[in-house]
């Protein structure tokens, strides 16, 4: 129950941090949804490796791989609201963001992780086409530029999340992937 606590309370601070800011004045709720859209990405992103690894409490084997799938959709989901949402706003912004012509650096992270969720989303799909040890690879190489991506995509923001929950969510994102690396890489040589 402390893990599952704990995980609620990493994931409710940013978020309500984030629904209090006052940049949300007089915005558009198109645009207040596209940003909790990527605020709730942000927080999905923090249980997949997680649950890649086996390390949250009553999910591990199938189960858990089954909701790593229904949080890899929710978190696709996430992304395309966040990106259809400011399409809507401003649909100049994300075309320069897409054809990596923004001068906001933050835009090409972003892009860069989106497409590696889709590519990762995609690869989901064909798993039972590419042999496993490829699959694997391939995987957990999209996981890496996705959490890279998205850390260095919210942490050059300057919008509504709060500095400090906001950091601490990136970073716990970042920790979570490199022990569930560090797991998967000793049980793959285990069964090497």
């Amino acid at each position: 129950m402390l893990v599952w606590a704990a995980l609620v309370i990493v994931i409710a601070v940013p978020v309500a941090a984030a629904a209090m800011s006052p940049l949300l004045a007089w915005r558009d709720p198109v645009y207040i949804a596209a940003g909790f859209a990527g605020v709730v990405a942000m927080a999905l992103l923090l249980f997949q490796p997680l649950l890649a690894a086996g390390l949250l409490p009553g999910l591990s084997g199938p189960r858990g791989r089954r909701v790593h799938r229904w949080i890899g959709s929710a978190l696709v989901l996430a992304v395309i609201v966040h990106v259809v949402g400011l399409w809507v706003t401003s649909p100049p912004d994300v075309i320069d963001a897409l054809l990596f012509a923004s001068p906001t650096p933050f835009s090409a992270w972003g892009v860069i992780a989106m497409w590696a969720l889709f590519a990762s989303a995609l690869l989901a799909g064909l798993r039972r086409r590419v042999p496993p040890r490829h699959w694997r690879r391939a995987h957990t190489l999209l996981a890496a530029v996705i959490v890279v991506g998205s850390v260095v995509h919210a942490m050059l923001i300057e919008g509504t999340m709060e500095t400090f929950s906001k950091a601490a969510l990136c970073a716990l994102v970042v920790a979570a992937t490199l022990m569930a690396f560090a797991r998967l890489r000793v049980w793959a040589a285990r069964t090497r």
